[in-house]
């Protein structure tokens, strides 16, 4: 197995119970969770030594949240302590029609103001294989963006495969902002992950006939994009989960593949969403998995990515509380959903 680094914001997440509106609530669920850490969490889950880097406050809420990656085997010797406060997301789940909604409560976060005398990246990634990052972590502040650069620049350096899911934020930033960074960004990812709008935002790469809030797919547009991008930035591998949004609460789920020879497109799963939180977190984290168990046989990888996370989509919470053998079982053709006795 594989000694892989993610980096990024660990948050406070308190939703609304059950499909209850904000306006109706009067307690929350909580829970931690935040892209880069979901990404670690499932990798420890496949028996990877998966190590989180961040900044959380010096206080029993910063504890908590760096309990809550420990309980599941997550390596948090990387974590800064200092800085003011932990990053907070409201959620309430949508359903039938009603979509989900999300309100960040993040500003002065203590990652967003982590200075770079807070990490040294060359003795974090030495020794390791693979680093992952997102679009959120440069989104958050000026900060987060300067320790995404050091980063991607340290893991380069030590010859890390490094891999991005470019995760646009439209409440973090604009995508004349994203374009600007991002694309400055690009040349040190292997591994690409996105769909269609984050390629259009983060990256100005549009595919001409697809509209997501439609909710069907054109996978020609995709193949295009992918062609466009591989041709500009040279990556290994692009990947995009591929979402069938019949309603908030039915969607179809499958993934698509590209090696800048062959595009692949992957089985498709019908899912009655518990939670698509963290169902973008849970494909990456699959995909990386992928990679290096089934290296050489990207299809293979990416229909483990693309069961792994219709499987997150079933569990409440952002985290994918699943092991690989699990995923394996649903990857292989058993989507039954029997009791297991």
């Amino acid at each position: 197995m594989a000694q892989i680094v993610t980096m990024g914001e660990i948050m406070l997440r308190l939703s609304t119970p059950g499909f209850t509106r904000f306006v109706q609530a009067d307690s929350f669920d909580a829970c931690y969770g935040g892209g880069e850490a979901n990404v670690a969490l499932s990798l420890a889950n496949y028996g990877h030594d998966a190590f989180f880097v961040s900044k959380v406050p010096e206080n029993d809420i910063g504890q908590s949240a760096i309990n809550s990656l420990r309980e599941f085997g997550v390596h948090t010797r990387y974590i800064a302590r200092g800085g003011e406060r932990l990053g907070i997301y409201y959620l309430e789940t949508g359903d039938s029609m009603r979509p989900s909604k999300v309100i960040y409560d993040r500003a002065h976060s203590a990652i967003s103001e982590a200075d770079p005398s807070d990490f040294d990246f060359d003795m974090i990634f030495k020794g390791k294989d693979w680093f992952h990052f997102t679009g959120i972590t440069p989104a958050i502040s000026e900060n987060g963006e300067r320790l995404t650069r050091l980063a991607c620049e340290a893991a380069k350096r030590q010859g890390l495969t490094i891999s991005c899911d470019l995760n646009f934020r439209k409440k973090l930033w604009s995508s004349e902002k994203a374009i600007s960074i991002m694309t400055g960004l690009m040349p040190y990812v292997d591994v690409l992950i996105g769909n269609e709008e984050d390629c259009e935002k983060c990256l100005g790469f549009k595919a001409e006939k697809s509209d997501v809030t439609k909710g069907k797919l054109d996978l020609g547009g995709y193949e295009d994009v992918f062609r466009k991008l591989k041709e500009k930035f040279g990556f290994k591998y692009m990947a995009t989960s591929l979402r069938e949004s019949y309603s908030a609460s039915d969607n179809g789920w499958s993934a698509l593949i590209y090696d800048g020879k062959e595009f692949y497109h992957s089985r498709q799963y019908d899912i009655r969403l518990v939670d698509r939180v963290g169902g973008g977190d849970s494909f990456s984290a699959g995909l990386i998995h992928g990679l290096i168990a089934y290296e050489g046989d990207e299809r293979k990888a990416v229909e483990f990515a693309v069961a792994a996370s219709a499987l997150k989509q079933t569990i409440p919470g952002d985290v994918n509380h699943v092991s690989k053998e699990e995923v394996e079982t649903l990857m292989n053709g058993d989507a039954s959903g029997r009791v297991q006795r």
